[in-house]
């Protein structure tokens, strides 16, 4: 990133930033410290002030109490067992039960943290005991499903090599399936841990994108919604990638792909993954605006999505996370923070380890406005980045 981009990014010009680099200008207030850390994706705001005492993580929440389990039972590979795998239809069964869990909790890491260490045995034991090419490549495509809840769950937790180690073996597993749409599913999980690796990793997050796209397109015409959904899933993605390198052109052409491939589904189908929908563009359209820092059309495409309901708890928390971005581009801190406390009361667990909303709520902590600060407050007590 260059100094112009970051400076456009949190809105000075590159002079007064190169002096903000230098140290040729005091210190700046943690408004500007908070939207530095933003757009460089800062895990540890210590990392970017260069005191170790200011030890405030941003994109990366706490360790939930589960984490060691599910991380024990990934890292688990014993040579011999004499247990036996469950049969294919139970695991099926308990991962589709998993999946609508996770989407109707409030608390969806505990939902599917108390699920995931005997899904992920069992889902080993199968691929070990599988005996046909067949049963093997059903095992491995259920092996994947399960790392990929896994992801949902190890994200934004304090164990950046394990996310890795679970969407590596998620893409091997989905490969081995050769089924398309959990093909799709990994590589849509695998770009994401790239582009949230920061602006480095983002041409390899394309690079997984793209190859997907390229990978499912000849299927479509026949495609099933599922396989057509997490193409448009994609899609979406590669606009999302281009709107953080600010690609304002790149980034609307992806979305407008994308809805055109939503206007193809059902009008209450819902991708039992990643939620694309027909209901689900607005909300796209949001982050797009957000990631292009546009924060008057980010509010005017907040007033559109507003009109849909996103069935998903923890998924219509992170629409208004996104929504309250918006609002603090433009210059609406107060509405930010009521839009904040609406996706507490949707999915606690998602804002509390949501980077963009701790920043946010760290920022006004700090305001010179009694009453938006005694809110941010309450928020920040609530969310568990203050103590009461």
């Amino acid at each position: 990133m260059t100094r112009a981009q970051l400076a456009d990014l949190v809105g000075v010009s590159p002079h007064t930033l190169r002096k903000i680099e230098n140290g040729q200008m005091k210190a700046p207030g943690l408004g500007m410290v908070m939207r530095i850390a933003e757009a460089l994706r800062v895990r540890d705001l210590s990392e970017l002030t260069g005191h170790p005492d200011m030890h405030v993580d941003l994109f990366i929440g706490p360790g939930h109490p589960r984490l060691g389990a599910v991380k024990a039972a990934i890292d688990s590979f014993p040579l011999s067992s004499s247990a036996e795998p469950p049969p294919v239809e139970h695991l099926e069964a308990r991962l589709h039960a998993a999946w609508k869990a996770r989407h109707r909790a409030p608390n969806h890491r505990e939902v599917i943290g108390k699920l995931l260490p005997d899904l992920i045995r069992d889902a080993q034991l199968l691929v070990k005991h599988a005996d046909t090419g067949s049963d093997r490549r059903t095992a491995q495509g259920l092996l994947a499903q399960t790392y990929s809840l896994s992801q949902f769950f190890i994200a934004y937790q304090p164990d950046s090599s394990l996310l890795w180690r679970v969407a590596e073996r998620g893409m091997i597993a989905a490969q081995e399936s050769e089924d398309p749409h959990t093909i799709g599913v990994a590589a849509w999980l695998m770009a994401q841990a790239h582009r949230d690796s920061g602006p480095r990793h983002f041409d390899a997050a394309d690079a997984v994108n793209l190859e997907a796209v390229r990978f499912l397109d000849p299927l479509l015409p026949d495609a099933s919604d599922d396989v057509l959904a997490i193409a448009g899933a994609l899609q979406f993605e590669l606009g999302y990638t281009a709107a953080r390198r600010r690609e304002t052109g790149a980034a609307w052409r992806h979305w407008d792909e994308a809805d055109k491939t939503a206007k193809k589904l059902p009008l209450d189908y819902y991708h039992p993954v990643t939620s694309f929908s027909r209901a689900i563009m607005g909300a796209h359209a949001v982050t797009i605006a957000v990631e292009l820092h546009q924060g008057g059309e980010s509010v005017r495409q907040a007033a559109k999505a507003d009109e849909t309901v996103i069935k998903s708890r923890p998924r219509r928390a992170r629409h208004r996370i996104e929504e309250a971005r918006g609002f603090q581009l433009d210059g609406q801190p107060d509405v930010a923070i009521a839009t904040l406390e609406k996706a507490h009361r949707s999915a606690p667990e998602t804002i509390a380890y949501n980077g963009y909303a701790r920043g946010i709520i760290l920022e006004e902590v700090e305001s010179k406005q009694a009453q938006r600060r005694r809110r941010a407050a309450e928020l920040a007590v609530n969310v568990g980045l203050l103590s009461a």
